[in-house]
């Protein structure tokens, strides 16, 4: 998945969610298998990781067949799958902040490989810490009423009856975020409320952004993202690069 980064990323990541799907699913079965390991229950309502998870999973279309097939493998006896958690930070072109979450069975090939793309791309891998000050921890979940069918009015108002703690639109885009604590009940609570969400996840958003104005810089942040995203091991990539549109 993208990097957050305001309205800009969500219309882009459209575009580019169809030639990226099964690589996202991918990508999502690994952070399921560990969050049933993790949490011991392949059942959402006991286990809240798996639960964000799954929402995630709906968000990016994937079929119910491949949620259940990922589950039922992650309880099978015979899985041997060893995933562990990692975050890099460090920076982009021109200062941009960059944290890179992975799920790797190797660190030893996840990090040079991360290391490698930062140096790459006129940036540099920092210690943990370096940038995650400035980002915030929060549940983000994304409508889609770019027909104009949903009533922005009523969508604040069921998405703050729900539990979200902020609510903000802009064209045909609902942003609404939550506490972490508070993903899954709000996520629940809108989806019983017949809402279909065009994204959601924890996310860590940035708490200022910054503009590239060196074509340059534009061009190797654009590649750095795009090779982080495409490494097998990288789960998020975030960022505070606005982009344009």
């Amino acid at each position: 998945m993208s990097g957050h980064s305001k309205w800009h990323n969500i219309q882009k990541t459209k575009g580019a969610a169809d030639a990226k799907r099964s690589q996202a699913f991918t990508k999502i079965a690994r952070e399921m298998i560990v969050a049933v390991k993790e949490g011991g229950s392949g059942d959402p309502n006991n286990n809240s990781r798996l639960a964000t998870v799954i929402a995630k999973a709906k968000a990016a279309n994937m079929p119910n067949d491949n949620i259940k097939r990922t589950i039922d493998k992650a309880l099978g006896a015979g899985n041997t799958d060893n995933f562990e958690q990692v975050v890099y930070e460090g920076y982009g072109p021109s200062g941009v902040a960059v944290i890179v979450e992975a799920l790797t069975d190797n660190r030893n090939r996840t990090a040079p490989e991360v290391r490698h793309l930062f140096d790459k791309y006129g940036g540099n891998m920092g210690a943990t810490g370096c940038v995650s000050w400035s980002f915030d921890r929060k549940g983000v979940i994304v409508i889609d009423n770019e027909d104009g069918d949903l009533d922005e009015d009523k969508v604040m108002e069921d998405a703050l009856d729900s539990g979200a703690a902020d609510f903000e639109a802009d064209g045909g885009i609902f942003e609404i975020t939550t506490d972490p604590d508070d993903f899954n009940s709000v996520t629940a609570a809108l989806e019983a409320k017949g809402y279909v969400f065009a994204q959601a996840a924890i996310e860590m958003v940035p708490q200022n952004y910054i503009k590239l104005t060196s074509e340059d810089d534009i061009k190797n942040m654009t590649k750095m993202i795009d090779l982080m995203e495409d490494n097998d091991d990288v789960q998020n990539v975030w960022h505070n690069w606005e982009q344009e549109e």
